[in-house]
């Protein structure tokens, strides 16, 4: 049987070799198609045509790697595959397929190189080029930064079009007839006469010969799916409460277990008195695991019961123990003038007569999504399976092979569907936790399921973030900015704590959001101060732009309001991106800007570049006896194309939700080295009752696509801030705003 190849097309590379740990790897190597993995153990009769089409007997299944966890990745995937397939979302079925190279991240080097988003100059498209090649030697098979659309744009309509022309070419064979006289629909070949061969039937002939590569893609003008109104393929299970996700998961001989770990997060354990729990009903096993102590039992209940009652005495927290101490580290960090990056220094800010100055606050935040962290693992001397929802399935499979001492080829990770993580699963702590366990009782399916309170308490937040700004107006217009931002370090913790990732230069992520911004200030500056090691922390939806485009934007509104301009004129006059002009533009007459509001209404505008992806928002709230109560929010965001406007309304309204729930309500606190929030009830999101009327539109003004997952939520929380301002005269300046204001 002929080896199938993959496509991996990239547009644009300077220079013959991108450099990786000291080896060069030439264009041929980086232009290769990566193995497979689909070819492995493949029996006869099936065809996988491509990495991502797979055929046999029962249908055809679609190979979609970046993980769904409820943003619908799964169906967009799909999608861009049946396109140029010519099957229909109906006839086929979904698989994330296993952790390989082949599924690399093609879009992740658009946010990991020194250049704006808006800069598309010959130097940009090269840096993006030699860092994507870098990537794919890696292998970073990664869901996140909202790089699902704009990384399987067009690779995964060009594994459509090939496995297609590879069925018509098996066709031709079978038949006899000439390609040009074979059409595809619906799953089959049709023939001049009109008969038609399924896929299934061809799928032994296809598997036999090479693939057809050279295939050119539809134009738009003759696309079936794309860029129309779609039933995604998970919505009849969710609806009808069938769908299932991995804390669902029964396995045969499975056991149960839960775990205690410090509270003081990575802090040790000095000794546990587990002989209660050990007598109690159905329990098997008590197992020590990094950081705390597990229970093995005969359901997850009495798991969680027995392992409630084992006495443990901790360790000190390995960071300061009360919140206002995490305050003052981030305020020293910004006396002490120690930066860990200037990527913005435009005009002379220190010459500008700067008037006004302001501090604000960010605290740490939950990930919280409602399915809490599980996992299921078995160990054997041959192998180790991992059935997880997990966003990062390669390292997983490393950490796994790394601690058991099975080889990495061996480690068997099995993604499965997700109830929700907003970053919370580009962790993989839960399985290693399970893996302990599992290794304790080989040969055993071990499920581990954390409580609610325990993944509250073991979550690692987003960062605490304090900012100083100060800034200078003149005539009725902006003319200096100086952004000083200080946080915790997401790449030391997340990817050199927990993945021994060691990666120099920059934390990006401090000022992200923040020095990009497509704004002509003429004195313009953003610094980025890396604190000390304070509570250990990871990405959260939106990442450093979750902050700090509340920094920003409500900075800049404060500035504008000194100046006497309006907050929608004055943006348009400072903008240098027509993609965002635009926005800005839509958003305004959306919301009919500068119309009369009548008593006690007001509105306020946000706007932000992240991930690509200009968003601006327009909030409308009314001052009432009760509190505050939000009534309308306006949203345009520029995405290039959009690929389904069902789903990405949803997208833009939850993360609207998301930045205003998170706005008002949540933080995440320290004392005595703990998280003082355990569950929903001190913890909260957007009430149905408090949440707006979202209206949304997507605009297709640019040629390149970028994603809408993450970029609704760093707008909302400076939109509402303004508002907030113009009905009280009084500006927020530290989230939650609930803490300083009464909402309704």
């Amino acid at each position: 049987m002929a080896r199938a190849g993959t496509i991996a097309r990239r547009t644009f590379l300077v220079g013959s070799v991108a450099i990786l740990g000291g080896v060069a790897f030439g264009y041929y190597q980086y232009k290769r198609p990566a193995k497979n993995p689909l070819l492995d153990g493949l029996p006869d009769g099936e065809a996988a045509l491509t990495p991502y089409v797979l055929i046999n007997a029962d249908g055809v299944t679609l190979i979609t790697p970046r993980a769904d966890m409820g943003q619908g990745s799964y169906s967009v995937q799909a999608a861009l595959i049946a396109e140029e397939l010519d099957v229909e979302l109906d006839q086929i079925k979904v698989d994330p397929g296993p952790p390989s190279k082949a599924y690399y991240n093609t879009a992740l080097a658009n946010e990991a190189v020194p250049f704006p988003s808006t800069d598309q100059s010959a130097a940009a498209k090269a840096m993006r080029g030699t860092v994507d090649a870098v990537i794919k030697f890696m292998g970073m098979q990664l869901t996140g930064g909202s790089t699902t659309v704009p990384d399987g744009y067009e690779k995964l309509r060009v594994a459509g079009a090939v496995a297609r022309e590879t069925l018509k070419a098996a066709a031709a064979k079978q038949t006899g007839l000439a390609v040009p006289q074979l059409k595809t629909a619906r799953g089959a070949v049709i023939l001049p006469d009109g008969k038609r061969i399924p896929y299934q039937a061809l799928a032994a002939t296809a598997a036999a010969i090479d693939p057809v590569t050279d295939v050119t893609l539809r134009p738009s003008t003759q696309w079936r799916l794309v860029g129309k109104p779609m039933q995604r393929v998970d919505m009849i299970a969710k609806s009808t409460g069938t769908q299932s996700y991995g804390i669902d998961m029964r396995m045969d001989g499975m056991v149960h277990a839960a775990i205690r770990l410090n509270p003081r997060k990575g802090g040790d354990v000095i000794g546990f008195d587990a002989s209660t729990a050990k007598e109690m009903r159905g329990v098997q096993q008590i197992v020590p695991v990094t950081g705390g102590v597990g229970v093995i039992a005969n359901n997850t209940w009495r798991a969680f019961q027995a392992v409630d009652a084992i006495e443990v005495e901790w360790g000190e927290a390995p960071y300061p123990a009360e919140q206002d101490q995490h305050w003052q580290a981030l305020s020293d960090t910004l006396d002490s003038g120690e930066q860990d990056s200037q990527p913005r220094d435009d005009g002379d800010v220190d010459a500008a007569p700067i008037t006004i100055e302001a501090e604000y606050r960010a605290p740490y935040l939950a990930h919280a999504p409602l399915e809490p962290l599980n996992a299921i693992v078995m160990v054997t001397d041959a192998r180790v399976d991992v059935w997880t929802g997990n966003q990062i399935p390669r390292m997983t499979q490393a950490s796994v092979a790394k601690m058991t001492g099975v080889p990495v080829d061996d480690v068997h990770v099995h993604i499965q569907m997700m109830g929700g993580s907003f970053g919370h699963r580009l962790e993989d702590d839960v399985v290693k936790r399970c893996t302990e366990l599992a290794m304790a009782l080989p040969g055993t399916p071990v499920k581990l399921t954390y409580k609610r309170e325990e993944d509250t308490a073991q979550d690692f937040t987003r960062p605490i973030a304090m900012m100083r700004g100060r800034g200078a107006v003149d005539g009725g217009r902006v003319t200096a900015m100086d952004i000083r931002v200080a946080s915790p370090s997401v790449l030391d913790s997340q990817m050199g704590e927990r993945q021994g990732l060691g990666l120099p230069g920059p934390d990006a992520s401090i000022t992200q959001a923040l020095w990009d911004q497509p704004y002509a200030i003429p004195n313009y500056r953003v610094t980025g101060y890396r604190a000390p090691k304070l509570g250990p922390v990871s990405s959260w939806r939106s990442v450093g732009a979750s902050q700090n485009g509340f920094f920003h934007e409500n900075f800049l509104n404060e500035l504008i309001h000194a100046a006497g301009a309006d907050p929608i004129e004055e943006r348009l006059r400072l903008m240098t991106d027509a993609p965002s002009r635009k926005v800005l533009e839509a958003v305004a007459e959306m919301s009919g800007w500068g119309s009369d509001l009548g008593a006690n209404k007001a509105r306020g505008v946000a706007f932000s570049l992240s991930f690509g992806t200009p968003v601006a928002e327009v909030i409308e709230i009314t001052n009432s006896d009760d509190g505050i109560r939000l009534d309308k929010v306006w949203v345009a965001a520029e995405v290039g194309r959009v690929i389904d406007p069902v789903n990405f309304e949803n997208l833009v309204q939850g993360g609207v939700i998301w930045g205003l729930g998170h706005a008002i309500n949540s933080q995440i606190t320290y004392a005595d080295g703990m998280a003082e929030q355990e569950n929903f009830y001190d913890f909260e999101g957007l009430r149905n009752y408090q949440a707006p009327e979202i209206f949304v539109r997507g605009m297709e003004n640019r040629d390149h696509v970028t994603g809408v997952g993450e970029p609704p939520v760093p707008p909302a929380a400076p939109a509402l801030a303004e508002a907030i301002f113009q009905a009280t005269g009084e500006r927020p300046t530290e989230m939650p705003f609930a803490n300083n204001f009464n909402f309704a």
